[in-house]
C-alpha cells in the first residue's frame, strides 16, 4: 500500500510543471490557491536577475513580434491564447502578470528544465525581450482565490 502512494506521488511530481512543456494539468478554473504551487519557480530568480528592466518595454513593435514568437515556440504548450493546456500553465495567471519582467526574463533563459520547460538561452537576447514584452502585454486572468465565497 506504501508503494502504491508513493508511486502516486512520484506520478502526480512528474504532472506537476513550471512553466514548460511537459507540465500536467493545470488548476481548474476556480481552483484553490494551493494548487497554483505549480508558478514557484517565479520565486527563485535570483534578486540581481529579477531587477533587470525590460529594455523594449516602451517599443510597440516588441510586443507584436513576441507575439509571433510566442506562436512559434509557446503556444503548443502555453495554449493560442497564452491561458495554458495540458503540458503548460497559464501565462495570464496573477503570479506571471505580477511577476517582474526580469524575473520572466531569467526564467526563459534558464527553463525549468526538471519540469519540462526548455532553456531558451539560445534565442537571442532581443527576442526573449519580445517575448516578455508580449507576456506582460496579455490581460490578466481573474484571481480563483479572490472569486471563491
Amino acid at each position: 500500500m506504501r508503494a502504491g502512494k508513493l508511486a502516486c506521488i512520484v506520478a502526480f511530481a512528474v504532472l506537476i510543471c513550471g512553466l514548460g512543456q511537459a507540465q500536467g494539468p493545470m488548476p481548474a478554473k476556480g481552483a484553490s490557491v494551493h494548487d497554483r504551487s505549480i508558478y514557484e519557480e517565479l520565486t527563485k530568480a535570483p534578486k540581481k536577475a529579477a531587477r533587470r528592466i525590460n529594455p523594449l518595454q516602451r517599443d510597440p513593435e516588441a510586443v507584436a513580434a513576441g507575439a509571433k514568437l510566442f506562436d512559434l515556440h509557446c503556444a503548443e504548450c502555453h495554449g493560442e491564447l497564452a491561458e495554458g493546456g495540458k503540458k503548460a500553465p497559464s501565462l495570464r495567471a496573477p503570479e506571471v502578470q505580477q511577476a517582474a519582467p526580469g524575473t520572466l526574463f531569467w526564467l526563459l533563459t534558464n527553463g525549468v528544465v526538471r519540469r519540462g520547460m526548455p532553456v531558451w538561452s539560445k534565442l537571442p537576447e532581443p527576442q526573449r525581450w519580445q517575448l516578455v514584452s508580449y507576456i506582460k502585454s496579455l490581460t490578466p486572468a481573474e484571481n480563483p482565490a479572490q472569486s471563491q465565497p
